[in-house]
């Protein structure tokens, strides 16, 4: 069921897709309309590019191109963005048919929780992989100054085998990169919203071997680690992954 904020922002974007043209031509100078309604249904479009929710992202961005059309250096990144959501939809279409038991070892999926109250993590199980995406992992509130409030379920993963998927930010270098931030979204931290700490989840490439930069997703595998780490007095890192597998996601 729908709480009543995603029902109001359904109805702002109706309201924006409707009359983003109309507006245009009111008594006011003509662009200035128009680059408030793209304002609008970026801000919209973003918070469901936050949720991963890419068909509702999808319309919004579309329109936003056309009333950017005229101006092409804010036009360039919103057409990214749209080829980027054309091809999650893609890849979710087709996830089902294509998914495949892991020839290392037998997986458990976690499903994404969208209610309260929060669901615990089961147990691992010795020679098994846990499967689950990044802020289903942290599906907990976390205070970075304060610290100590990890979930005693979510401890207990420390030392699993872990599989999830995101993007990356290197953390070191742009070029042979031994470790990166991996995020469920780029778009938010393109936005000045940066995913929280229990949101992102440090990469460790293994001893002698570097990565390439890859700007679409990939699907990380490796030994997780549950534990606050701290820089300068400040906890900078809750989850680490010492990869063993770090390749492009595909459909």
């Amino acid at each position: 069921m729908l709480g009543m904020r995603e029902i109001a922002n359904m109805v702002a974007v109706l309201l924006l897709l409707t009359v983003g043209v109309g507006v245009a031509s009111a008594d006011a100078p003509a662009t200035q309309p128009s680059a408030d309604t793209a304002g609008q249904l970026q801000v919209l479009a973003n918070e469901a590019l936050a949720r991963n929710d890419y068909a509702g992202a999808l319309p919004m961005l579309e329109k936003v191109s056309q009333l950017l059309s005229n101006q092409p250096d804010q036009l360039g990144p919103i057409l990214e963005e749209i080829r980027v959501c054309r091809r999650q939809i893609s890849k979710g279409a087709t996830a089902t048919a294509t998914a495949t038991p892991s020839a290392i070892s037998p997986i458990v999926t976690i499903k994404d929780v969208t209610g309260d109250p929060r669901q615990p993590h089961p147990a691992p199980v010795a020679g098994q992989t846990i499967e689950l995406p990044i802020k289903q992992l942290g599906n907990f509130e976390y205070d970075p100054e304060k610290g100590g409030n990890i979930p005693d379920d979510v401890k207990a993963m420390d030392g699993c085998h872990f599989r999830t998927h995101g993007y990356m930010i290197p953390l070191d270098q742009a070029e042979s990169i031994t470790e990166f931030a991996l995020v469920p979204s780029l778009f938010a931290c393109c936005f000045g919203q940066p995913p929280q700490i229990q949101h992102t989840i440090v990469v460790h490439c293994p001893k002698g071997k570097a990565v390439s930069y890859f700007g679409d997703e990939l699907i990380v595998e490796g030994t997780l680690h549950v534990q606050e780490i701290k820089d300068g007095g400040f906890i900078v890192s809750i989850f680490q992954i010492d990869a063993s597998s770090v390749k492009a996601a595909r459909s």
